[in-house]
């Protein structure tokens, strides 16, 4: 099939459709008046919904904004450092700030800034999440000490639910199993109802002990309280050997998700209190970053100009593949998805004009071969062919800066900061997807829309 060029020509374009489908806007609206019939549209945002073989995959397809767009939530915490010796106090603020990353991340939040400030003898955590506004339910799931404990009824009524007694200390007891034990939660589907629930895994020594309190407490309740409230209480149906289990009980996938995250994110050393919280407005605000975007499509326009004028009906296939080149870089954007900030859209338009470069090398390629006298479609081939190394080895020392940008082992010598990061990803990304444009798709348009005889003279200057 590759070898046939209109088979990829065909390809190319259905996908094109399907990314570019992903790409609309939230409540896209067409209306239009057609022959004086009115005709109304609205598309919401394309989702995806698949329950196949125990699989269960949804996903929701918009696009995420970071602080200096679309603004969010911000909460400082206050470390109590009593009964901490001095020497460790700074190990516990930063064990803290990882313990609450790893929460911001259950949260589904992307390009956080959670970041720790001493002064004095006040020790902080500072966190802004980018798009969430809901201050309350953040401060729930980040700022708990988060002491959780398994534990059993002591009145056998209540145990076996005939009568519907609510958990507290004084009538429950430990089962002797803590969040020490428990080696991760997560937001699960059931394979037969599709419902929320979740899945719980212990550890070694906490697989032993659930397997004990399991086996005693068969068609019992068993309570999970967190900070010595009741999070939940399942009943056991039967028991569990292999440290592996399910939480059911009507859940929606929101609740789910929160109680996977509540039982997973794990306890904070040191108790944190919430100083100040509030949500903040885009930074740079609305007109800075309409400016910037105008600035990028008009810098987009003339590069799409010069190709034009440079290199005529070429260069018209040039700036079609950077079309193609758009839509599939955005819809990568939403699928993965990637936070944009404005040093992130940033880095988006420099490997536009990256991926121009290529088809520039190409194209000159070109005019060189048939300035030697060679066919036109043998002049193409291998302008293609002895363009590459260049192509390749000039996007591959962009790779690497974006790799390292990017600092994926978060090595303390390198930057950190969510903004590079967001600078970092969206380059990476464009220059793998305009290696794949700049190759393919130009070299498959040129293929197929593109004959020498039809018009187009090649300058031999």
């Amino acid at each position: 099939m590759f070898k046939n060029p209109r088979r990829v020509f065909l390809l190319i374009i259905l996908l094109t459709a399907i990314l570019a489908a992903i790409d609309l806007p939230e409540n896209f609206r067409i209306e239009r008046t057609v022959f004086g019939r009115k005709i109304d549209i609205t598309i919401n945002p394309p989702e995806i919904n698949i329950n196949v073989a125990n699989i269960r995959i949804r996903k929701l397809f918009r696009t995420q904004l970071g602080l200096d767009l679309s603004g969010g939530t911000h909460i400082v915490l206050d470390a109590n450092m009593t009964g901490v010796p001095a020497g460790e106090r700074n190990d516990a603020l930063e064990a803290s700030r990882q313990v609450i990353d790893r929460r911001v991340n259950f949260f589904g939040v992307a390009e956080p800034v959670v970041q720790t400030a001493k002064s004095g003898d006040q020790y902080r955590v500072i966190v802004e999440l980018p798009g969430v506004t809901d201050v309350d339910s953040a401060v729930a799931l980040i700022g708990q000490t988060a002491s959780l404990e398994f534990r059993e009824f002591t009145d056998p009524a209540a145990a076996t639910g005939a009568a519907q007694v609510f958990p507290r200390l004084a009538n429950t007891k430990s089962v002797d199993i803590t969040g020490k034990d428990l080696k991760s939660a997560k937001l699960d589907f059931s394979s037969d109802t599709g419902a929320p629930q979740v899945a719980l895994e212990f550890t070694p020594d906490g697989t032993v002990k659930f397997a004990s309190a399991t086996a005693r407490l068969v068609n019992k309740h068993l309570a999970i309280f967190l900070d010595d409230q009741p999070l939940t209480w399942p009943r056991v149906n039967t028991a569990i050997s292999d440290g592996r289990a399910v939480i059911t009980g009507g859940f929606t996938v929101e609740q789910a998700k929160n109680l996977s995250l509540q039982l997973a994110a794990g306890a904070l050393p040191v108790p944190v209190k919430v100083v100040e919280k509030r949500t903040i407005g885009a930074t740079l605000g609305e007109a800075s970053v309409t400016k910037s975007v105008r600035a990028g499509l008009i810098g987009l326009a003339v590069v799409a100009l010069f190709m034009i004028a440079q290199y005529g009906r070429l260069g018209l296939l040039a700036d079609a593949a950077l079309l193609v080149y758009g839509i599939t870089t955005y819809a990568l954007f939403r699928l993965i998805p990637v936070t944009l900030t404005l040093p992130g859209i940033a880095g988006f338009i420099l490997s536009i004009g990256m991926a121009v470069d290529s088809n520039i090398l190409i194209f000159e390629r070109y005019k060189e071969e048939r300035f030697r006298g060679k066919p036109s479609g043998i002049a193409m081939e291998q302008a293609f062919g002895r363009a590459w190394d260049s192509i390749r080895d000039a996007n591959i020392t962009t790779i690497l800066t974006a790799i390292i940008l990017y600092n994926p082992g978060n090595w303390q010598f390198l930057p950190s900061s969510g903004m590079v990061r967001g600078f970092a990803l969206t380059l990476f990304l464009g220059v793998i997807v305009g290696l794949f444009t700049g190759i393919v798709v130009t070299r498959t348009f040129v293929r197929v829309l593109y004959s020498e005889k039809s018009k187009i003279l090649i300058s031999k200057s």
